[in-house]
């Protein structure tokens, strides 16, 4: 069968190390064009996947099956708009849209054109999270009462970019960033969330969006969450903390699969998403511990499941309706912020 022709927007961060390495590793993709305005990243994706640089997007919509948005996040909505109009299934990356309602509208388009429309939530395959599930379904946690999840960072010199020097009109920040993942995982372990409390800062000179934020849920079940994102933590803290009724759950250090990306490793690999023994979290009490080992994280699943989805109408990895519900979760920490109140959902 020949390979979906896949033409990706955008070359930077996203683009390079997580969209290109995977689609170029997966069964039945191929990856076709690339837009980038940038002569020496034009060369690189010429020369690493024989794909063609293109300018600009409106080029690819006659000439590939998927398209994948991975351009700055103020463009996801428009730029997945006119590929959904003409007829083409789309990746975007995270966040899909500024708020839920946007995010709905692409959804209800996405169905009356028939295609697909999923979202790189590609966090919900890192290792750590993976095992948590496992440990959720084997019965070994009891009932979760908290789930404790940081995506921290020491980065005291702001880098600059749009990311932390953009206004609202960019959908910058942590909260819309790293938050987006954190809110996800929180509402596919624990379920819908009933209300939202949020304190979000700008800590460091220049910086523009929030670079230290906190979120409180309340699901529906009872359980909270407690997520930070920030990039002036000195000292980091547990990735996650999942504390249940019959044990606890702690894990240091970020799934290694980014990092591997980064450094060139292709993601198909053999071991490419194991954690090394030294950093398996552990399970347990404090009378009675012991590591537990990290699912192989599993970035490529995302792909994979993409291909059927776009042949044969399978369900998408990430359904477009889990995405409008961690955005109305992110729309209501961000007004919470704004006017220190809890958000009732």
């Amino acid at each position: 069968m020949t390979d979906l022709r896949v033409g990706l927007i955008g070359y930077g961060v996203a683009g390079a190390f997580f969209h290109a390495p995977l689609i170029a590793a997966t069964p039945g993709l191929r990856l076709s064009a690339v837009v980038t305005r940038d002569p020496a990243r034009s060369a690189e994706v010429k020369d690493r996947y024989g794909a063609r640089p293109v300018s600009d997007p409106d080029e690819l919509w006659d000439d590939v099956d998927l398209v994948v948005v991975a351009s700055p996040n103020r463009t996801h909505v428009p730029l997945a708009e006119a590929a959904l109009k003409a007829g083409l299934p789309v990746v975007v990356d995270k966040p899909l849209a500024a708020t839920a309602r946007e995010a709905r509208d692409l959804a209800e388009l996405a169905r009356e054109r028939g295609v697909m429309l999923t979202v790189f939530q590609n966090r919900r395959w890192d290792g750590d999270f993976l095992t948590i599930e496992r440990l959720v379904a084997s019965g070994e946690l009891g009932t979760v009462n908290r789930l404790e999840s940081r995506f921290e960072r020491w980065r005291p010199v702001p880098k600059g970019g749009w990311r932390e020097v953009g206004g609202a009109e960019e959908v910058g920040g942590l909260l819309y960033d790293l938050g987006s993942h954190l809110a996800d995982q929180a509402l596919r372990l624990l379920g819908p969330v009933t209300s939202v409390y949020a304190e979000s800062d700008v800590r460091r000179t220049g910086v523009v969006s929030d670079d230290d934020t906190f979120i409180a849920l309340t699901h529906a079940s009872g359980a909270r969450s407690h997520l930070w994102v920030s990039a002036v933590t000195p000292q980091l803290g547990p990735r996650f903390r999942v504390l249940g009724s019959a044990a606890a759950y702690v894990k240091h250090g970020l799934d290694v699969q980014e990092d591997r990306l980064r450094a060139g490793l292709t993601p198909d690999s053999p071991g490419f998403g194991d954690d090394p023994q030294e950093r398996w979290g552990v399970l347990g009490t404090d009378r009675d511990n012991h590591p537990v080992r990290t699912e192989p994280g599993a970035y490529l699943d995302f792909y994979r499941a993409v291909v059927p989805a776009v042949r044969d109408g399978a369900p998408p990895p990430v359904a477009p309706e889990e995405v409008v519900e961690a955005l109305t979760v992110l729309e209501a920490a961000r007004r919470s912020a704004a006017e220190g109140v809890t958000v009732t959902l």
